[in-house]
């Protein structure tokens, strides 16, 4: 059973609760069962996507080199395009 967000169209209350598909939960403050499904945002991933710590570091710097490296390299074919 999925957990669904709510909120109550009597007293405005906003709560979560765990029913099954397509059925309805009574507001927790007021006990009405004029709720209204809400769309809830999606949660954030747990799991850290990419490098972290030393691993990001060593990247970013191997990244750093290499695109002052491309851009040396575009400025001297530049310069030969100009001389020749």
């Amino acid at each position: 059973m999925p957990i669904y967000e709510f909120q109550c169209l009597k007293c405005g209350a906003s709560f979560e609760e765990l029913v099954r598909a397509g059925a309805k939960a009574p507001c927790p403050q007021c006990t009405s069962s004029e709720v209204e499904r809400r769309w809830s945002k999606i949660g954030e991933g747990r799991v850290p996507v990419g490098l972290t710590g030393k691993a990001a570091a060593d990247s970013n710097a191997k990244r750093k080199n290499r695109e002052e490296r491309r851009q040396e390299k575009f400025a001297a074919d530049r310069e030969k395009r100009r001389g020749g």
